[in-house]
């Protein structure tokens, strides 16, 4: 049975039980499961996708770039019509979903790669198949989302990048976890803070989107918690190679993770022909952009400062690739 629409008030923090002993790891494991059994969402038993207030008009103003979106500030933005403002918005947003439809897949099948490696009395494999049944529920949305809004005339393709190396990071599922779920984390964590703040800010968003957010954020509380706490207790323990390609890699996807989930992909900039010179202010180097792509990798760069991937040595290749912040920042 899955939660009513009244369940999703209040968004849940990320658990952070210290799961340190086996027993308490068990615990926190045993505590996930019977969540996602309890709190779970499924795509379109609680998505009212056919209520006329859920219709997507791509002119509708809600659609539009926030004043403290990087590209949403400019002057070039601020200049177009309202119903082109509201239609790169939305492009954009749909972009986005497409995009995390391509991740989820990734996620789900990399996380059946590392369930088959399992012990079958290992704790971790029930909950690893409560994370797939849920991912399979996010793809859903955002795949009749970007269904819906192809259909009100937008062309919706995902990034060029997407699909590059997949086959890859899902046999790291299997044969390196720990690079696995950082490559979980580098996705999930940016377009959860991103989502967050846009629920937090007080705008009035579309309610499609609203209630895609408030589910995507209710359930990777969980996912993300899981990847974490799989970390810290598995990370200390690599050494050499593995651990330099763990480091090298880490940061890599990191960089390669906020650009697609928080800029335009080069699709929506030929559309609207937004210009080069728009594009260096929004997204350079020393811009907004840069700056809310480092504050939305903030978690997951400190626990790759908590657990040395990211140390003195490496911060230089860290600030090369622009996501770099001291540790605590």
């Amino acid at each position: 049975m899955t939660a009513p629409a009244t369940t999703l008030l209040e968004l849940p923090d990320e658990e952070r039980q210290d799961a340190a002993s086996e027993t308490a790891y068990q615990g926190f494991l045993a505590r996930l499961s019977h969540q996602s059994v309890v709190k779970h969402y499924d795509a379109y038993a609680d998505i009212p996708w056919d209520d006329p207030a859920y219709a997507i008009d791509p002119e509708d103003p809600r659609f539009e770039l926030s004043a403290d979106d990087p590209l949403g500030a400019t002057v070039w933005y601020r200049s177009q019509p309202q119903p082109v403002r509201a239609r790169i918005g939305l492009h954009m947003t749909a972009t986005f979903a497409r995009t995390g439809r391509a991740f989820e897949s990734v996620l789900k099948r990399g996380l059946l790669e590392f369930a088959a490696r399992l012990p079958e009395d290992a704790p971790e494999f029930r909950y690893c198949y409560h994370e797939v049944i849920e991912e399979a529920h996010h793809s859903l949305f955002f795949q009749e989302f970007v269904q819906r809004v192809r259909r009100a005339g937008l062309d919706v393709r995902p990034p060029a990048i997407v699909g590059a190396g997949e086959r890859q990071v899902i046999r790291f599922g299997r044969r390196f976890p720990e690079l696995f779920f950082f490559f979980v984390l580098s996705g999930e964590d940016p377009i959860d803070w991103v989502q967050r703040r846009a629920l937090a800010s007080g705008a009035e968003l579309h309610p499609l989107i609203d209630r895609i957010s408030r589910i995507h954020v209710t359930e990777e509380a969980r996912h993300m918690a899981f990847a974490r706490h799989y970390l810290r207790r598995h990370v200390p323990a690599l050494r050499g190679p593995k651990l330099f390609v763990l480091r090298l890699r880490t940061a890599i996807v990191m960089k390669v993770a906020t650009q697609l989930m928080m800029r335009p992909s080069r699709h929506v900039v030929r559309t609207y022909g937004i210009p080069k010179s728009v594009l260096r202010e929004a997204y350079g180097r020393r811009s907004p952009g840069a700056q809310r792509a480092r504050a939305a990798l903030g978690k997951p760069r400190e626990l790759c400062w908590e657990l040395g991937v990211l140390n003195a040595r490496w911060a230089p290749f860290w600030k090369l690739l622009g996501i770099y912040a001291p540790r605590g920042a």
